[in-house]
């Protein structure tokens, strides 16, 4: 059984009401950024969400050279703090290297590590040593029981605060497929599970210069996702969904999310009675 672990005011996991991890794929401006964290937190406040904060100050694995990338390490993480303090929302950001954790560690309540980086020794010993919540993203490439390599990784550091995310696995050329059994099999390692409901819908590298994604599919995964059992679903949105500079295909616009989120609830507490 997956324990949980608390995050401010919230808690993850366990017997812990369904949380969200919700925000634009990517910082594009310090406008939008702060435009929709203030969406999100009001309705947070208004329909009792408990909500993790998410954007990156740097996408490093887009697939072109040309894609938007962020607005890099210093100005991102200067409006995650702003958003942190004007809201009072947890924040989770990626990191890509050993030298940021530190830095990123004085913001960020939660360090993600990305599914193309899952395996990389340093970077979550890095991650571990922060004493920060490391979510864990599982590769593509990797079985959900791989994964106990990843966790032992983490825990060498004596930081035991680890969530694991499931976000589909390669399945032929520019395809992922979620496969429900991972949830199971990521809980028994003890972390809370997370289901990134986007990025299984994603199409890497579909569009050639970028990826491409089929975000109808979003809501019906999520619902299977939370009647299996996680611990909180990772949604990106954005209040534009078709000028997203990252992901347009795969995310969910703003104006979807409180009927989804209500019918998401809905079956946690059904789960969980």
């Amino acid at each position: 059984m997956a324990g949980s672990i608390k995050i401010g005011k919230i808690r993850i996991g366990g017997k812990a009401p369904l949380a969200l991890i919700a925000g634009p794929c990517v910082i594009e401006s310090r406008e939008l950024c702060l435009k929709l964290a203030g969406r999100l937190a009001k309705l947070a406040c208004s329909d009792g969400i408990p909500l993790v904060f998410k954007a990156s100050y740097d996408k490093a694995n887009r697939s072109s050279i040309a894609s938007f990338r962020g607005p890099g390490l210093t100005e991102g993480l200067e409006i995650l703090a702003e958003v942190k303090e004007k809201y009072g929302l947890p924040i989770l950001t990626d990191v890509h290297s050993e030298a940021d954790v530190p830095v990123v560690a004085r913001v960020a309540d939660i360090l993600q590590i990305p599914a193309f980086l899952c395996r990389q020794t340093d970077l979550l010993v890095a991650a571990g040593e922060s004493r920060k919540v490391v979510n864990v993203k599982k590769g593509q490439f990797m079985a959900p029981w791989d994964m106990e390599n990843v966790v032992a990784k983490v825990r060498s550091t004596g930081n035991s605060r680890i969530m694991l995310t499931e976000r589909g696995a390669s399945f032929g050329y520019n395809n992922l497929v979620a496969d429900m059994r991972s949830l199971l099999v990521l809980g028994e390692m003890g972390c809370p599970v997370v289901f990134d409901a986007t990025h299984s819908v994603q199409r890497p590298g579909g569009a050639g210069s970028r990826s491409s994604g089929d975000s109808q599919w979003v809501p019906g995964l999520a619902r299977a996702a939370v009647a299996v059992g996680c611990g909180a679903v990772f949604m990106e949105t954005h209040l534009s969904p078709g000028n997203a500079l990252s992901d347009k295909d795969s995310i969910i616009g703003f104006s979807q999310l409180r009927k989804l989120w209500r019918v998401l609830d809905g079956i946690d507490n059904v789960v969980k009675s």
